[in-house]
């Protein structure tokens, strides 16, 4: 929970604008340029609108477990900006993830930020991330929305290559039909940046921030129409080169050459699909670009929707498969059993069978035959016999007479285990909320002074809100696991510890009992658990089922919390 998800974070996290948890020596999922220590989408409002004066910047004065109408327990701030906050937050009565803003109700911004988001949740469309509450309480106005932990951010998506024709095909033709029905209800979006842009995991795309995240930062437009089509624009250059269409860095890609202008895609990258290039260019022609073809610019996401429409259809790749192994038939599944064989090929003779020998119907043999069998039972009575007279000598021995056992020899040593190298670790979050997963190399880099922490919970010592939390450790092969020792960061109430044997960093399935390891219940800070028989496996999941109540330190709030600082194994 920690590490926010590039795919969850709310609208208001797509400013420029660092949020209150991040490290200044990182970029974050905002389009911080860390390097020039300035926004990274500073040219942006002069294209997508204006911003009004500055709002003081004092935000709410919130913690984490916090809650809204008795119903939205606030978990982790994920952004503190211009006198509001945007928060994760559990909606406990439909016990799911949702996104929080807050600011007081004095805001300057609180009356547009109210109409802006019952604007949003009236238009209902599936496309946009939805408004799905907008509040006026207790001298603060909060808006819940959506929180799409499956989904991932485009700037996540461009950050490791560029997208595929078809790809960037369906992410033109969707983005700009929703922002065509969005402008056809008279609601603007002005922070189309590649943060406000979702992919989920069947490959569609949704809009987050539609209205709100320009009321929450005061953002006007007399064009509204254009700048949120230049800003799809910009959005398919991005996606065709991996490169911003501006000469500022941004949302962790590269600008264009100082001094320059605007490069049609093709001339900065090549292979780039042609029709979709150009189509780009006539987005972006807003500022004197032209598009390769001279044709007109669009002005509207009506127009843009259009244009995409009048391409050719970009068909998805074919899948790759990989052929199958040519199948070795034989002689009789051909049928070719008695066949002559192919010209050249070696022929091999088949023997004819050989005839059973006939019976013993004669005279001689039936005497055989009887003589046979008179044979047979003159053999069994006389083993009868012999074994009864075993039986019968084994019982008159003086049974006082024991053998004597052998000596034997010094039994081998037991071999000690030996310590395991930890070559990776992940955090296992099978809700798709993390908890600290940056932190997670803090637990067996042999530090005894850092450490992975988990969220501050309400409720407990039993995690109740999530099924466990924990870590997968990959110990790089298959060893024998016999021993584990675990430092704590916290004592007291009690913690609860399983180890699971897993099949990967990522497992789908991690906590199986059939795969148990070692368990234990402790109140201690330190914790050995020693495995009767050793279980051969690469991945060990430490599984974290019940956390000790604690005061507050380093940024954690008092709650039911726990922390790994150093993990061992042996085998």
């Amino acid at each position: 929970m920690a590490e926010r998800s590039t795919a969850a974070v709310d609208v208001a996290d797509n400013s420029g604008d660092e949020p209150l948890a991040a490290d200044a020596a990182k970029a974050t999922a905002d389009g911080v340029d860390t390097q020039n220590g300035r926004a990274a989408d500073e040219p942006m409002p002069d294209k997508d609108g204006e911003r009004r004066v500055a709002a003081p910047a004092a935000a709410p004065e919130l913690h984490s477990g916090h809650k809204l109408a008795r119903r939205y327990r606030l978990e982790e701030c994920v952004t503190r900006l211009d006198g509001f906050s945007s928060w994760r937050a559990m909606d406990e009565k439909l016990r799911r993830a949702v996104g929080v803003h807050l600011l007081p109700a004095d805001h300057p911004r609180a009356r547009s930020v109210l109409a802006a988001a019952r604007s949003s949740a009236l238009l209902g469309d599936p496309r946009f991330v939805q408004v799905l509450d907008a509040v006026e309480e207790n001298d603060l106005v909060y808006v819940v929305h959506e929180w799409l932990p499956d989904a991932t951010e485009l700037t996540a998506v461009l950050a490791d290559a560029t997208l595929e024709p078809h790809e960037a095909y369906q992410l033109v033709s969707q983005v700009s039909q929703a922002m065509a029905a969005a402008h056809r209800e008279g609601l603007a979006h002005l922070r189309l940046t590649p943060s406000a842009i979702l992919r989920t995991s069947t490959g569609q795309y949704r809009i987050r921030g539609l209205a709100v995240n320009a009321a929450l930062r005061g953002i006007t437009s007399d064009t509204p129409q254009r700048a949120d089509t230049e800003a799809i624009g910009a959005l398919l250059y991005a996606s065709l080169t991996q490169r911003w269409p501006y000469e500022n860095d941004a949302y962790g890609l590269r600008g264009l050459p100082k001094g320059v202008g605007l490069l049609a895609p093709d001339q900065v990258r090549a292979g780039v699909h042609r029709g979709l290039g150009e189509l780009a260019m006539r987005a972006l022609a807003n500022d004197g670009a032209t598009a390769s073809r001279q044709e007109p610019a669009c002005t509207t996401p009506e127009e843009l929707a259009k244009a995409v429409a009048a391409m050719p259809r970009i068909r998805p790749p074919e899948p790759a498969f990989t052929a199958p192994p040519e199948y070795q038939h034989t002689t009789y599944q051909q049928g070719s059993y008695g066949r002559p064989a192919p010209v050249g090929m070696p022929t091999t003779k088949i023997a004819a069978p050989v005839p059973p020998p006939p019976p013993l119907q004669s005279r001689t043999g039936r005497a055989l035959k009887w003589g046979v069998a008179a044979l047979l039972i003159a053999a069994l009575g006389l083993g009868s016999w012999q074994l009864a007279d075993a039986l019968l000598d084994h019982g008159k021995q003086n049974t006082s007479e024991t053998p004597q056992p052998q000596q034997q020899g010094p039994a081998p040593a037991k071999k000690e285990p030996t310590a395991l190298s930890i070559k990776g670790a992940k955090e296992y979050a099978p809700d798709g909320v993390p908890q600290n997963a940056g932190d997670v190399s803090k637990t067996y880099d042999g530090d005894s002074s850092s450490y992975w922490r988990t969220k501050s919970f309400d409720d407990g010592p039993q995690v109740v809100i999530k099924p466990g939390l924990g870590i997968v450790y990959d110990l790089g092969s298959e060893h024998e696991v016999s021993v584990a020792s675990i430092a704590l960061r916290y004592g007291g109430d009690h913690t609860t510890l399983t180890l699971y044997a897993a099949d990967s960093l990522s497992p789908a399935n991690a906590v199986d009992p059939k795969r148990k390891i070692a368990g234990t219940t402790t109140k201690d800070n330190n914790v050995q658990l020693t495995v009767e028989k050793p279980v051969k496996t690469r991945y060990v999941l430490v599984w974290i089922t019940a956390m000790p109540h604690s005061g507050p330190d380093n940024y954690s709030g008092t709650g039911y919390k726990q922390g790994i600082t150093d993990v061992k194994f042996k085998g």
